[in-house]
């Protein structure tokens, strides 16, 4: 036997994101009470602890022995997010069935969990009236070299505290069931539930088990609708008293007639009209009558939100703005945006801003750092898109370098550089100690200038000088050369011939990548340095061909090699003592690759380096989005104009396997197999399937189908007749075959003999009547291996074809007759037939019309104001029983007939009421089953009531009877009674604030006085009170009532009889207010 449902559950302990749920054992008064939550699991899926990029399966089994219909699985996550809609790669799901155990497995397996598939999830299964479902949680761990989840660490650690403390147990079930719908959110709250909605839908089903009686409403409300966002919502009750005035409550507070909210009366019916619904409709509805009230839940339903336009990738420089940009279908829709599988959020940085317009969404990062570099997602209930994010560091730009200095003794010396930002600081060294101002050296900083000025020369002062900006890897370093007796030494260039440099002093650069060539000088005094692009001189100013100037070194920089680059270059260095030149040629070659998506304008650089050949394989695409590519040609001269953009294409991949592959017939030869569409099926679409077939144990595969299969169904024919075979399915389109869905067991190529069996529908079980006239079909469906033999009967003879239309088929037998006629009227039997076993099963048709009327109708007998009437059946009962006449009368003197019987059983009647000096014509219609009779039977004689005197005469016999009429003298019932009350007041407890009403009901002739008191006080004209008396109901509304309100209040009844009281106790209690850490 499958596990049963706890009957109750408790909450011993409590926390703000867990609920730790305890079986309790029902009591001995409940053992045999009837709930709808049934124990259907054999099998449930069990709380694991994951590893980060791992796959992990959960198994669910459910018993279908004592099920009508087969059950339906739904796997949620969270609340109410149902997992169903995002299966695909990530998250694939199977069902399975045993034939044998009845016992259906459901799959949920997760492909490389990552950390977002942490927490609590639910399985549900429902079957018509019944239903089952079980929670289990996820927690996933990090490899030992990869990142640790620290939030998913820290709720782990905050659970296992919050469960040390045991407190008292709470039956929550109970409390639901006594409560108010009002007072549903505060439960939740006060308990900590997070699953209110599931647990309310439980609660009506169980609710429902032993249905109130209620006079009041004819028909009540539903249990629940549900209703789709932006659509009207309609809920209407019938009621017994057309004047009975309703209340509408949402969520216990009164629903007010506006544009929104309509009211409408019609009869016995009272609808409201919710117009527009959104998410704020979502709530529990009451339909008040008095003291009778129904309830129903209305579900709104939103739309999925899709992306209509998708996110761009982006690369900046630091400290530069970087707006995400996306648009979805629904205008305020809710979106989630995340970084490398982190949430984002807004925090005290403010360094992410969210911002909506309409349909469109932005992620703002005011200033990028190093820090954002990532792929960034944004998440709706319908879809996904990402964006790739790249920053480089900000490259500070030296528009001039720091220049050598030759000095005498008590001269000046100035250092003088200039740099791209005027934020930026620096810090002057010499020989790597900082240099300090005093009065003889002066640090400066104006703009984007530095100056070091030094006054008064000294010998001390001649070092190497060096300027370094704070926050950069760079420097910018020169030389103080003291003139004295020091001997002069000429400049020397030597030449690094390894790396990029060749022959002839020929350096080769790929265009578009970055040149740094390092010089190294000597001579003393320090040498002046100027470099020449051909008779140009290049000046340390320029930004991206530039000179950079060290102790000893002299470095000639181009950033991003084009095509003007290329040249001849000379290097001259001179001092007082002599010069010395170097000349080199730079060659600029290679292929340049970039991409783009379509509709966007940034290009992605696919190569850095050369790339001499012609056919170039690029990776890292997103399939299904459209891309365009451009090449850049390198040579000598330089890099050319881009290419003509190339036609936009997509990445395709095979799709995923097909699913729930499974054998659904199997004959001497043929065997037919069934299966489902992949779940991953991409931008390549299907263009079909490849059904292939090996023996057992072997590896050659046959394919079976020439052409490719667009059904997801399949007949292999020409099958060996008692070998075992495995079969696969294979998914093919444009990219190629996916991977193919398997057989777990070979299949015996065998008949499978079954009896014949005929299920006969339940309504053919009794006579089946139609009219004259109609169309007969009869669909009676059986089973059998081989195929049976159906043959009709009528009364034991053949059908005759002409009249009766039989069709066979495989699993049914189909008797059609186009316009029944009262031939066709009998038994007939249907024998199913395989071999020499054989079912049967008869049907009993008739065929009914009309009656004829009825014979023989005369007036026996006529005295005082009666006539006695008497007929004879139908000579036609059209083929049915009749179930009654119908007698109408006429003055002979109008002619106008009026009905006096209706359904009549009998073959004779007495009217009464006739007129007297009238004479009467009576006729009788005959009624079955198809109605009443087309021409009715005329009385052959007539009823004649004369006056003579104070006495009658019969028609019949002409002769006075003498009857006198002495009506009885009429007394008036005495109707008077003391006022006594037949519905008492009931003990009420409610919370301050909240608008309440008592009632109870009194009878009592002349209507009695009702005096209502508080406290044996008579309460007055006070607006807080409003008292109502409708047909006996008293109601006493006491408008949000404070803790002063609460008492003993009396209804008092007063007439000139008597008098009768009765009274109540009403509780006012406090909103408990919680206190917060």
């Amino acid at each position: 036997m499958p596990a049963q449902l706890p009957h109750s559950f408790f909450l011993p302990s409590w926390g703000h994101n867990s609920i730790l749920l305890a079986e309790a054992k029902p009591a001995e008064g409940e053992a045999n009470e009837k709930t709808e939550l049934m124990g259907l699991f054999v099998e449930k899926p069990e709380t694991t602890c994951a590893i980060a990029g791992k796959d992990v399966t959960f198994t669910a089994k459910v018993d279908s022995s004592n099920l009508m219909r087969k059950p339906t699985m739904k796997w949620l996550k969270g609340k109410w997010l149902d997992l169903g809609s995002k299966a695909g790669k990530h998250l694939q799901f199977k069902e399975t069935y045993d034939r044998n155990t009845k016992i259906y497995t459901y799959e949920m397996k997760i492909i490389k969990v990552v950390p977002g598939d942490a927490g609590g999830y639910r399985c549900e299964v429902t079957s018509k009236d019944k239903c089952d479902s079980s929670t289990f949680e996820v927690t996933v761990e990090g490899e030992d070299e990869g990142d640790l989840d620290f939030s998913a660490l820290l709720k782990a650690t905050k659970r296992k505290k919050k469960e040390q403390p045991k407190a008292e147990e709470i039956d929550v079930w109970e409390l639901l069931k006594k409560a108010h719908p009002s007072e549903y959110e505060k439960i939740a709250f006060e308990y900590g539930i997070t699953d209110l909605r599931g647990m309310l839908k439980r609660l009506k089903k169980m609710k429902t088990v032993e249905p109130k009686k209620c006079d009041a409403f004819l028909k009540k409300l539903e249990s629940a609708y549900s209703v789709d966002k932006g659509k009207k919502m309609i809920l209407t009750v019938e009621v017994a008293d057309p004047n009975a005035q309703v209340k509408w409550l949402k969520n216990g507070q009164e629903i007010k007639q506006s544009a929104k909210y309509v009211f409408e009366a019609s009869g016995n019916k009272r609808t409201l009209i919710i117009n527009k619904c959104n998410l704020a409709d979502d709530a529990a509805y009451e339909c008040v009558i008095g003291d009778d009230k129904c309830f129903t839940e209305v579900f709104v339903k939103e739309p999925p939100v899709t992306i209509t336009k998708l996110l761009d990738d982006y690369h900046v420089i630091v400290g530069e703005r970087v707006e995400f940009e996306v648009e979805v279908s629904e205008e305020g829709a809710h979106v989630k945006w995340m970084k490398d599988d982190v949430e984002l959020s807004r925090d005290e940085s403010h360094k992410y801003r969210f911002k909506k317009d309409g349909k469109k969404h932005w992620l703002i990062i005011n200033e990028a750092t190093l820090e954002d570099i990532g792929m960034y997602y944004v998440f709706t209930n319908g879809g996904q898109s990402k964006g790739e994010l790249e920053v480089e560091e900000k490259e500070l730009e030296v528009l001039q370098s720091i220049a050598d200095l030759t000095c005498k003794a008590q001269e000046q010396a100035m250092f003088k550089c200039e740099v791209s930002d005027e934020k930026v600081t620096g810090t002057w060294y010499k020989d790597g100690v900082e240099v300090k101002a005093d009065d003889r050296i002066k640090i400066s900083h104006i703009g984007r200038i530095h100056r070091l000025t030094i006054d008064d020369v000294k010998p001390e002062d001649a070092g190497d000088y060096t300027f370094v900006p704070n926050g950069y890897a760079l420097s910018l370093s020169a030389k103080l050369n003291f003139l004295g007796e020091r001997e002069n030494n000429p400049p020397k260039i030597h030449l690094d011939t390894t790396g990029s440099m060749v022959s002839q002093n020929t350096i080769i650069v790929v265009a578009g990548n970055k040149l740094r060539l390092d010089v190294e000088i000597t001579g003393e005094p320090a040498p002046t340095v100027c470099w020449m692009k051909g008779d140009t001189v290049v000046s340390e100013a320029e930004g991206r061909v530039r000179v950079e100037s060290r102790k000893g070194l002299s470095s000639f920089v181009i950033e991003g090699a084009e095509r003007e680059d290329e040249g001849n270059y000379s290097i001259t260095v001179t001092n007082p003592a002599g010069e010395d030149k170097a000349n080199l040629h730079i060659k600029i070659v290679g292929y340049l690759m970039e991409r783009k998506k379509k509709g966007s304008s940034r290009w992605t650089k696919l190569n850095f380096d050369i790339y001499e050949s012609t056919n170039y394989l690029a990776k890292r695409m997103i399939e299904g989005v459209l891309y365009e590519m451009r090449v850049f040609a390198v040579n000598g001269i330089g890099i050319s104009q881009p290419s003509l953009n190339s036609k936009p294409f997509m990445p395709i991949a095979p799709t995923s396997a097909p699913t729930r592959l499974l054998v659904d017939d199997v004959t001497d030869k043929t065997c037919t197999l069934k299966w489902m569409a992949p779940d991953r099926i991409g931008a390549g679409g299907i263009d079909g399937y490849i059904i292939e077939y090996c023996k057992e144990g072997d590896t050659n595969w046959v394919q079976a189908n020439k052409d490719l299969v667009e059904r997801h169904s399949y007949m292999v024919r020409g099958l060996p007749t008692g070998e075992k075979l495995n079969f696969r399915v294979v998914c093919v389109n444009i990219a190629g075959r996916s991977p193919p869905a398997t057989l777990q067991q070979p299949v015996t190529i065998r008949e499978i003999v079954e009896l014949p069996k005929i299920r006969l529908p339940r309504q053919l079980r009794t006579k089946y009547i139609r009219k004259v006239g109609e169309k007969i079909n009869l669909v009676i469906p059986f089973q059998g291996k081989p195929r049976p033999v159906a043959v009709w009967t009528k009364d034991g003879q053949p059908v005759d074809p002409k009249k009766v239309g039989v069709r066979n088929s495989n699993v049914d037998s189909i008797l059609f007759i186009r316009s029944a006629e009262r031939e066709h009227s009998g038994r007939y039997t249907l024998t199913v037939q395989i071999e020499n076993m054989e079912d049967t099963a008869n049907i009993d048709i008739r065929i009914v019309e009309k009656p004829g009327p009825p014979t023989g109708v005369k007036v026996t007998d006529v005295w005082g104001f009666n006539a006695a009437l008497e007929w004879q059946v139908p000579k036609d009962d059209g083929n049915c029983e009749i179930t009654g006449y119908t007698i109408q009368k006429a003055d002979k003197k109008t002619m106008e007939w009026f009905t006096v019987y209706e359904h009549n059983r009998r073959t004779n009647c007495t009217v009464s009421d006739l007129i007297m000096g009238n004479e009467y014509l009576f006729r009788v219609y005959s009624e079955n089953f198809c109605g009443l009779s087309e021409d009715p039977g005329f009385s052959k004689n007539t009823a004649v009531i004369a006056k003579t005197g104070n006495s009658l005469t019969c028609a019949i016999c002409a002769e006075s009877c003498g009857l006198d009429y002495n009506p009885p003298p009429f007394k008036e019932k005495d109707m008077t009674m003391s006022p006594k009350f037949t519905q008492p007041l009931i003990d009420r407890s409610v919370i301050a604030g909240y608008s309440t009403a008592i009632s109870c009901a009194v009878r009592g002739f002349p209507k009695p006085k009702i005096i209502w008191m508080k406290n044996k006080m008579i309460i007055g004209e006070d607006p807080k009170f409003l008292m109502q008396n409708n047909q006996g109901v008293l109601t006493l509304n006491i408008r949000k009532p404070s803790l002063f309100d609460g008492g003993k209040y009396t209804c008092k009844a007063v007439n000139e009889l008597g008098e009768d009281e009765v009274e109540c106790k009403l509780e006012i209690r406090a909103i408990p207010i919680e206190k917060k850490d």
